[in-house]
């Protein structure tokens, strides 16, 4: 069977990590929502997204094919309902369709003609940036049994002070000594050819995925994921970071999420609660205007290629875009539009040129090439995103 993953009515809700990613792509837990679905089916998958990442995040149609909503995160009976799809048959959630069987040959798809299964038991969906965090620990537990399932742990060296053994899980080639491993709130995972330096405190459920760091006397509560060749240090709490991001540096990051090629200056600090202990709103990029959370406590949302300076301060549910530049002292606002230079004194625009070059330097720094794809994906944001840009201040 030929899968397909769609990004479905979330996709907006998860700006600003879907201007520059399919839903599919989003890491919550160890593995990105893509990796737990191919992971479960034993099967590739592709992807239907915005025309302008589909050159990256391609679609192969089949003659038969069963389309999957990408917010919904698999579990063992999802994934066997869906293996059974038959021709007109869906999966829905109340009104939400999590899974349909498609042909080639059809126009268009109406679900009224569809023979509807319900699935009426718990699912986790991630539809909302902040779903990101505050679902990460049931992410985690998921992930870890997938991962881990009928495998064994790398010794632990006996330096190391742990707590609970048994959810403490070492992928070859990663190196840890003299920390504080306490997985009694939750498993700890440790990737392939990652590290933990000295005198770091790890509670879970934690990930450190493959080839990513802790810095030395890193505090880092759970839960917590830091994706692939990322570098953490300070005090860290119930935060993701997608991957090749840097908080490398003493300072707070609370109920946050930094996507890819991100880089928190020293002494970085966010709050993650008011003052008034209100609900947290965030901006949504659909609606243009502040939305409710329900949450009490909520951080950063920090898209793809943004950087921020030294002693940087981010107010409670700030939004910055895609390659933004932050700097200077005070509290920037709580939302940063994509392809802004400066801080809260004002911003001017990044030029696509400015930003390029150091995109391009940083990404060959780890030895990825910033191709001629990523620019275009990176030049239709910045076309997308001028509306929310002042001219020059």
């Amino acid at each position: 069977m030929n899968y397909i993953l769609f990004d479905g009515p979330s996709r907006n809700n998860l700006l600003p990590f879907t201007f520059t990613r399919p839903v599919a792509e989003i890491r919550v837990g160890i593995l990105t929502i893509r990796e737990k679905w191919e992971k479960f089916l034993n099967s590739t998958t592709t992807t239907l997204t915005e025309d302008y990442l589909s050159e990256k995040y391609p679609m192969v149609e089949m003659d038969v094919n069963v389309m999957i909503n990408a917010s919904y995160l698999p579990n063992n009976e999802l994934v066997a309902m869906v293996k059974n799809l038959k021709d007109n048959q869906a999966i829905f959630k109340d009104e939400d369709v999590i899974a349909f069987f498609s042909k080639e040959t059809q126009n268009e798809v109406d679900f009224d003609t569809y023979e509807a299964i319900e699935y009426d038991k718990d699912l986790i969906k991630i539809e909302h940036t902040w779903d990101i965090f505050s679902k990460n620990g049931a992410a985690i537990r998921d992930d870890f049994e997938l991962v881990t399932h009928n495998r064994k742990s790398q010794p632990i060296p006996d330096s190391n002070n742990c707590i609970n053994k048994q959810h403490i899980f070492i992928e070859e080639g990663a190196k840890l000594e003299f920390t504080t491993l306490n997985a009694s709130s939750g498993p700890i995972y440790i990737g392939k050819d990652a590290e933990i330096m000295e005198g770091s405190i790890v509670r879970g459920p934690f990930a450190l995925c493959e080839h990513a760091t802790l810095k030395l006397g890193a505090k880092i509560y759970g839960p917590t994921t830091v994706g692939p060749h990322s570098k953490v240090g300070g005090e860290v709490n119930n935060s993701v970071l997608f991957g090749y991001s840097n908080k490398g540096h003493d300072g707070f990051l609370g109920n946050s999420v930094l996507g890819e090629w991100c880089n928190l200056g020293a002494d970085t600090n966010n709050s993650n609660l008011k003052n008034n202990y209100a609900e947290v709103r965030l901006w949504n990029y659909e609606t243009q205007g502040f939305a409710r959370t329900g949450l009490q406590f909520c951080g950063l949302m920090m898209g793809d290629h943004s950087k921020c300076g030294i002693n940087t301060m981010f107010n409670t549910g700030t939004v910055v875009g895609v390659s933004a530049n932050i700097f200077g002292s005070g509290f920037p606002r709580n939302f940063v539009p994509s392809f802004s230079w400066g801080g809260n004194s004002g911003f001017t625009t990044y030029l696509t040129k400015k930003a390029f070059e150091v995109a391009e330097v940083v990404m060959k720094r780890r030895d990825i090439q910033f191709s001629n794809v990523d620019k275009a994906i990176l030049e239709h944001v910045f076309e997308e995103t001028k509306q929310w840009r002042k001219k020059d201040e």
